[in-house]
């Protein structure tokens, strides 16, 4: 089963979201250079791999702005505009501040703003 596809607005940009999974902590994926939420769930090890993440978490997955289906506007967001888009879907599905994220490259370079937020 896919997740329901939500939207959160950062800015005058909407950013796409999806959320999976019913645990005690918030998981928050933060992709790396493209992503859709909803092609995801296409390829099967990694719709297993995000269910098994959503196993023991609630897991926030987004669409950085300019790709999958969130807005394609204005040139390349720089760190701060990239946080305020974490921070915009962080609201919108209503995560706690205690946010941990998988390590990856982008994760790496969110992870003291998902923290501090």
């Amino acid at each position: 089963m896919t997740p329901e596809t939500r939207y959160a607005m950062s800015g005058d940009v909407s950013v796409t979201s999806q959320v999976i999974g019913k645990g005690p902590r918030d998981l928050i994926d933060v992709p790396g250079r493209m992503s859709n939420v909803e092609v995801l769930w296409n390829e099967p090890a990694v719709a297993r791999f995000l269910r098994r993440l959503a196993s023991f978490s609630r897991l926030i997955l987004f669409d950085k702005r300019r790709t999958g289906l969130s807005d394609r506007v204005g040139n390349l967001p720089d760190l701060a505009t990239r946080m305020d888009d974490v921070r915009a879907v962080m609201d919108a599905v209503g995560a706690e501040s205690d946010v941990d994220s998988p390590a990856g490259s982008a994760a790496r370079a969110s992870c003291p703003g998902v923290r501090s937020w």
